[in-house]
């Protein structure tokens, strides 16, 4: 990297290898490269191409690049290696965008072409992180802040240059979170060589986090991944189908149907429900296990079925109040929750989802199917005997009415 223009000062560069001065082979050779990002069209530009974000990532143990195209409200990705994503960027600065914005670990490179292909690079210090490409490893490499995203911007979450809107803060994080808890389980629901992984969100709702889940898995991990959104609110699928024909995006769908009828769902690898409503999560955790699903994760939302029927003796200063039997009554509903899946076969963890300062319902349930796992005697019986301790007979029992318990 040519050390013109170091501690903020400006210098034209000429020569040298990649695009005009700037050792791009170099840049994508090293491990320092956090993100590339080439905009402001130039006549060469083909159709309706605005910008080209270049970043590291790692797809299945191997270090490549991906390249994304950005036209208005769509995108396309592919991943390449380094010598590819140079001379990529090579063949772009210049000819076809004007600016590339370069984040390194120790620098960031603000590189203006003028009309005769001279280069004018601006240098300033700035200390990172070393950069980690696995994205699997930390929430803010799944979707980073700087570089753009085209389903946030349609989403109004980010500009078109990348930044995150002040007021979108919370559903940016959100998003990161929820995928970082993804990249967890990923590897157990990895389709096989050539093959496709079927996930379904039940109970979508808007569907930031849809979206966001079918950009991990199809942009990041490089899978042929197919989505489907569910929802019983008709406004609310056109609205993400209306978001969805804005961003084409291959392998994404919508429906209107109830969770436990999901229209043209078969069979699903990943099964997702975020705040489904009190037994509605209940419902969704049933279907799931019907599908065989590898892995679940469900963000349980309001609890009330319980709240009225809950009796312990002897536990009555915790029932005699309102806001403290509201607690009880959520706190009883996910561990039996926990454990009717455990005793399906699954491998279940109770974890926080987002900060509290958001939003008091963020216990996550997350669910791994147990290598040749079926359905666990023991861990029925124990689901049997804590709900019988509270003398409460559950929705979830109906719900899983006809899976075997033993």
């Amino acid at each position: 990297m040519s050390d013109a223009g170091k501690g903020g000062s400006e210098a034209a560069v000429r020569g040298g290898g990649g695009a005009e001065g700037l050792d791009l082979a170099g840049v994508f050779a090293g491990v320092g490269l956090v993100a590339l990002t080439l905009s402001d069209p130039a006549g060469g530009a083909k159709g309706d191409l605005r910008a080209v974000a270049i970043r590291p990532v790692v797809v299945r143990g191997r270090r490549l690049f991906q390249i994304e195209e950005r036209g208005p409200g769509s995108s396309a990705h592919r991943n390449v290696e380094a010598v590819e994503a140079a001379a990529e960027a090579g063949r772009l600065l210049g000819p076809v965008f004007r600016q590339a914005d370069v984040r390194m670990t120790d620098a960031d490179l603000a590189v203006r072409a003028d009309a005769s292909g001279r280069l004018r690079v601006r240098r300033r210090a700035v200390v990172r992180p070393a950069s980690d490409a696995a994205h699997d490893r930390r929430k803010e490499r799944l979707i980073p802040e700087g570089v753009p995203c085209p389903f946030l911007e349609r989403l109004g979450v980010m500009t078109a240059e990348g930044r995150v809107r002040p007021s979108a803060q919370a559903k940016f994080r959100q998003v990161n979170r929820f995928l970082e808890i993804v990249a967890d389980v990923a590897d157990r629901v990895a389709p096989p060589p050539g093959g496709a992984l079927d996930v379904v969100d039940l109970g979508c709702g808007k569907s930031y986090l849809t979206f966001a889940l079918h950009h991990y898995l199809r942009a990041v991990r490089g899978w042929d991944a197919r989505v489907t959104g569910i929802d019983r609110a008709p406004g609310v699928i056109e609205t993400c189908r209306a978001v969805a024909r804005d961003l084409a995006p291959e392998g994404l769908r919508f429906e209107v149907g109830e969770i436990g009828s999901a229209p043209g769902v078969e069979r699903a690898d990943l099964v997702v429900s975020l705040h489904a409503c009190d037994t509605a999560t209940d419902d969704a955790l049933a279907q799931a296990v019907r599908w065989g699903a590898r892995a679940i994760l469900a963000a349980p939302c309001c609890q009330h079925e319980l709240r009225a029927a809950l009796r312990f003796g002897g536990l009555e200063p915790l029932l005699d109040h309102g806001a403290l039997r509201e607690r009880l009554a959520a706190l009883v509903t996910d561990a039996l929750r926990a454990k009717r899946l455990e005793a399906a076969g699954y491998d279940v963890q109770v974890m926080e989802f987002i900060e509290t300062e958001h939003t008091p319902k963020n216990l996550l349930l997350r669910a791994v199917r147990r290598p040749g796992g079926g359905p666990d005697a023991a861990r029925f019986a124990e689901y049997v005997r804590f709900r019988d301790l509270w003398g409460v007979r559950p929705h979830l029992d109906r719900a899983f009415r006809g899976l075997a318990d033993a």
